[in-house]
């Protein structure tokens, strides 16, 4: 299986984020994870999508994009030419006898505790996939109370910007 992760530059409209996912739905594409938010540019939002593509041509689905109205610009970033970035909030069971070590582990991978509470702690981190896949592992052991998780942040690397791109 392939993973792509895709930086789409679209107009910040009504409906927009159910005709791509629809898109990817329709094609049989597996949607790994979705994040969207405001650009630097009013008017306009990023979809970072990072889909699992077994078999068939990610082209077919780019093509079907680009055909959306309100689609401005696609980009799929390489890892190495990108920065890509997960967010997690866990909350961990934290008592006075592992607390210590809770709060050892959350140091060790610079991690942020964000919350603290008489017998569980909340902690906030932020890094690639195998860091936030290495924290979960580290942490386990104590009991995970409740996970959260941002789809995949990115970004290309360098002078370059997709809005720049368009604008011009």
């Amino acid at each position: 299986m392939s993973t792509h992760v895709l930086s789409l530059l679209v107009e910040d409209t009504p409906g927009l984020l159910t005709r791509v996912a629809g898109l990817f739905a329709r094609r049989g594409f597996n949607i790994h994870s979705l994040a969207v938010g405001v650009t630097e540019v009013r008017g306009l939002s990023r979809i970072t999508v990072v889909v699992d593509v077994e078999g068939q041509p990610l082209e077919q689905v780019t093509k079907q994009l680009n055909k959306l109205v309100n689609v401005v610009k696609i980009v799929e970033l390489d890892p190495a030419a990108s920065v890509q970035r997960q967010h997690m909030l866990v909350k961990v069971r934290a008592d006075n006898a592992s607390r210590a070590n809770v709060l050892e582990v959350v140091n060790l991978f610079r991690a942020s505790v964000v919350d603290y509470a008489p017998d569980s702690v909340v902690v906030e981190i932020t890094g690639d996939q195998g860091k936030v896949d290495a924290f979960q592992r580290a942490i386990e052991p104590f009991g995970i109370k409740e996970i959260v998780q941002s789809g995949l942040l990115a970004l290309g690397r360098g002078p370059k910007s997709i809005s720049e791109r368009v604008l011009r």
